[in-house]
């Protein structure tokens, strides 16, 4: 019987503590939303980085490799490690690579690289 009443006495503690008004948390009103809304609006359309479309792996005519990883926009991220970070460069003439994600062979910096 003591244990019964102390259980009964242990269950009404634990609901008596229960608060039961109801709580809306709310971080910012209606008046931040809009406000936020009519910033990005005004900065117009978004533009994404250009994708990677494919990404090769070429060895240098001094037996060296470099990692290209070609993207959308014609440019690519050159690196001289699967680690490295890379440098952004245009493709195409004028520039230190000369090349296509489709060719078997690219030149960078005057070096020759094969696929």
């Amino acid at each position: 019987m003591k244990t019964l009443s102390l259980i009964a006495i242990a269950s009404a503690v634990l609901v008596a503590g229960c608060n039961k008004s109801d709580h809306t948390i709310v971080a910012g009103g209606p008046a931040d939303n809009d406000q936020a809304a009519k910033e990005i609006e005004a900065k117009g359309p978004i533009q994404l980085p250009p994708s990677i479309t494919s990404s090769k792996t070429y060895r240098c005519g001094d037996n060296s490799l470099l990692y290209v990883d070609w993207k959308s926009d014609g440019s690519a991220q050159v690196k001289t490690s699967k680690t490295d970070l890379g440098t952004a460069v245009p493709a195409g003439e004028g520039s230190p690579l000369t090349g296509t994600s489709s060719s078997a062979s690219i030149s960078y910096n005057g070096k020759s690289c094969k696929a």
